[in-house]
């Protein structure tokens, strides 16, 4: 009888490292949004591989920082909450990121927890940079796995999941097999729209925002979803919505087109905007947007 394998993979790393990326590269599914800029990820992100023989349960967390507000508080409960429950842990770095003195990697260490640290974007590196940076992490962390990868172009991506597979625990599956996420379908028609507004909005509007689906109703042919966009200012709600309201159509239009691919079937897309003075250092409104303490 084939034994099989299944576990917690939780990965960790500071902000624009390309984690998010990482794990949807991994399932070979979009389910993390992925922009440019720092602080995309905002929750923890279960995204479930399966094999007939395995299941890997990937965690995409929000990057590591220092919070400056309630949110990035909550932010950083998520990452510290996928330090507790980890059979593998996958640090990821990359070759211009500064790893130095961080007390994550200090509560890695000592947890006696298998890690893969990995050096991503190799194939910006010029020579063999991204192989020295390898040598060195290798030195410095004897006991793990280090490997340059690119999540991006998906270089080195087989021998990362092999050598996954290898360190995993026997173990019987923890969802059902033909589950990919834990999330609903909402969650992440609200984080398409974020992620929208992200790549279209610049300086501190886009982390201003919040989405909220107010309405989700699916026909035969169509499917009908209202959201509330969420500003922390009034003056961020005229920008949202831009001159004559272009700027929102085109956040709108983009959405929509993502959200029919996702969904599979044709999408009328409802957004407005509204202003929730000050969301992220309010209690109550970042417990109904599902910020909730650990």
């Amino acid at each position: 009888m084939t034994m099989h394998k299944a576990g917690f993979v939780n990965i960790i790393g500071n902000p624009n490292v390309g984690k998010s990326t990482l794990m949807n590269t991994l399932l070979g599914e979009r389910l993390s949004i992925t922009t440019p800029k720092a602080q995309t990820t905002r929750h923890r992100i279960l995204g479930i591989a399966n094999g007939t023989d395995y299941q890997i349960v990937f965690s995409d967390t929000p990057g590591i920082l220092k919070p400056g507000y309630k949110l990035q508080e909550r932010m950083m409960q998520f990452v510290h909450s996928a330090l507790e429950d980890a059979d593998l842990y996958i640090f990821l770095t990359d070759i211009t990121d500064e790893i130095t003195g961080h007390d994550i990697l200090e509560k890695i260490k000592k947890s006696g927890t298998p890690v893969i640290m990995l050096v991503n974007k190799a194939d910006l590196s010029k020579g063999n940079e991204a192989e020295l940076l390898c040598e060195k992490y290798q030195k410095e962390f004897p006991g793990w796995t280090v490997l340059p990868v690119s999540a991006l172009m998906g270089y080195n991506i087989d021998k990362v999941l092999n050598r996954i597979l290898e360190l995993l625990p026997e173990s019987p599956p923890f969802f059902p097999k033909d589950d990919i996420t834990d999330k609903p379908v909402r969650f992440f028609v609200a984080e398409t729209v974020r992620e929208k507004i992200l790549m279209n909005y610049h300086q501190e509007v886009p982390y201003s925002v919040e989405v909220a689906v107010e309405s989700f109703k699916e026909e035969e042919k169509i499917i009908h979803i209202r959201c509330v966009i969420h500003v922390a200012r009034e003056s961020q709600k005229g920008i949202i919505i831009g001159h004559k309201g272009q700027a929102l159509k085109k956040v709108g239009t983009e959405a929509r087109k993502s959200l029919e691919k996702f969904l599979e079937k044709k999408v009328f897309l409802e957004l407005h905007v509204k202003v929730s003075k000050n969301w992220r250092e309010d209690e109550a409104q970042l417990r109904r947007f599902g910020y909730k303490p650990a």
